[in-house]
């Protein structure tokens, strides 16, 4: 393209680098994010819960420190422990950051792992400011509950959205279906709005024009978008992928089930073969001896 200042991304559409000396441009950490699109992301704490979600098909593991049961909060997990898990997986490696500290993302960077997600359930490092992801050449995750949020967080560098639900292990997904259809339904009020409307409308959502002018061209977000927290069962993961996400995380409790690997294997199958009932049908009662639900 002849401006230098714009990248392709998602369908052909752009919008702009702020960081013009990144080695690595928004438009292939984004699509460094997309072959993750039709997956399941699993939290692991170990090498082993790595191996097991490895083996049952998910594509990618996301590391951090287990939730304490005083504070509930979990920290950056030793580098140490995500080489080691590096090591033991062939599938790409993403692992937590607090929000804003870009140092935390300086170490992940250095040692390697696949993506970032700078995580806003951990302790913050910064209440005001997130790292500008445009400095790094690592693709980021961000997490929204709502369509402006998410728009924010592209604008910063994100290549990948995570609506956001429950994170307490309850199996309570009301909060993640509120979130994406919340966002989904701001989606399609901008693809039908006028283009005089869409000034406004950025206005609203507290976003940048040319990002919700792109989101509107597409009729969806302009990066990949995952849904996370309270997924625990196959229909939990296909009811996500019918809503329009590209994708889901699945937090670590799975691993306190009886059989932790049918388990996951269940839920990839699912968002794999969402749209097909029969082969839900199918997968809970084959790999989860009709109880998963």
């Amino acid at each position: 393209m002849a401006d230098d200042s714009a990248v392709t991304i998602y369908g052909n559409t752009t919008v702009s680098d702020l960081n013009k000396k990144d080695q690595n441009p928004f438009s292939v950490k984004v699509g460094l994010a997309q072959r993750l699109s039709g997956g399941a992301i699993i939290h692991v704490t170990n090498v082993n819960q790595a191996k097991i979600a490895e083996s049952a098909g998910a594509c990618c593991v996301i590391v951090s420190e287990p939730s304490t049961p005083t504070s509930g909060i979990s920290r950056m997990l030793d580098p140490a422990v995500i080489k080691e898990i590096q090591e033991s997986v062939p599938i790409p490696v993403m692992a937590k950051a607090r929000v804003g500290h870009f140092v935390e993302a300086q170490v992940l960077e250095a040692i390697g792992v696949d993506y970032i997600d700078e995580n806003e359930l951990l302790a913050a490092a910064d209440e005001d400011n997130f790292i500008n992801k445009h400095n790094f050449r690592v693709p980021f995750v961000s997490g929204c509950r709502d369509l402006g949020e998410g728009l924010r967080r592209a604008r910063e560098g994100a290549a990948m959205i995570r609506t956001q639900g429950d994170q307490s292990g309850s199996g309570d997904i009301v909060d993640t279906v509120r979130n994406v259809r919340k966002v989904m339904g701001k989606i399609r009020v901008l693809t039908n709005m006028d283009e005089d409307e869409v000034f406004t409308f950025a206005k609203e959502l507290g976003a940048p024009y040319d990002i919700v002018a792109q989101t509107k061209q597409l009729g969806r977000l302009p990066v990949v978008h995952f849904a996370s927290g309270g997924i625990v069962t196959p229909a939990d993961a296909a009811l996500m992928m019918q809503l329009g996400c590209d994708g889901v995380f699945i937090d670590s409790e799975i691993f306190n089930s009886s059989d932790p690997y049918k388990q996951v294997r269940s839920i990839v199958q699912a968002v794999r073969n969402y749209n097909d009932v029969h082969m839900l049908t199918g997968l809970n009662l084959r790999d989860n001896g009709g109880s998963s639900y």
